[in-house]
């Protein structure tokens, strides 16, 4: 399976991701595209701008088209594509176009976990962590989710409570 984990930041994907490795051994867990794009050498804004979050959509693009199965995904394409929605400076973008580009990708994602701010909020997020942008990026991600053509999971709770969401899900789809 290819497994995407989507969500804005500072909601415990990463955390996730981690704990779905020990479950899945033999899957393959890809950190986010800033994090492999920085160790290639990329320099990034100290603050992402739209350039920055288009760069990284292109990286994640071709990386869930081009991936084998056993993969799981911190990261896919639909959330930076709500970055650059969310982004004050995405004004020439055009959004509708790269929607479809991104659907179109999504299509090879067998799983999408979408883990989304809850509420009451059970993560903190601190000024330095941008959180209007993290809760404009949400917002953006829960209404698009729905529009994509691949098996939709939206976890919530504790660490285990969503890792155990998942595998039901998963077994319901075996």
């Amino acid at each position: 399976m290819k497994i995407a984990v989507s969500g804005s930041h500072r909601v415990g994907k990463s955390s996730l991701i981690e704990k779905l490795g020990e479950v899945f051994p033999d899957y393959i867990c890809k950190p986010e595209p800033y994090y492999e794009l920085e160790e290639t050498g990329h320099f990034f804004s100290e603050i992402p701008d739209v350039d920055d979050y288009i760069v990284q959509l292109r990286y994640s693009i071709e990386q869930v088209v081009s991936a084998e199965s056993n993969i799981i995904f911190d990261r896919c394409p639909i959330d930076l594509l709500a970055y650059i929605q969310a982004s004050d400076e995405f004004g020439e973008v055009d959004i509708q176009s790269l929607f479809r580009e991104v659907t179109d990708a999504m299509t090879k994602i067998d799983l999408l976990v979408f883990v989304a701010v809850e509420e009451p909020d059970i993560i903190s997020c601190a000024e330095s962590d941008l959180p209007e942008l993290r809760i404009q990026v949400d917002e953006i991600l829960r209404e698009w989710v729905q529009d994509l053509d691949c098996t939709l999971i939206e976890v919530y709770g504790s660490l285990s409570n969503r890792k155990d969401m998942i595998l039901k899900q998963i077994k319901k789809m075996n």
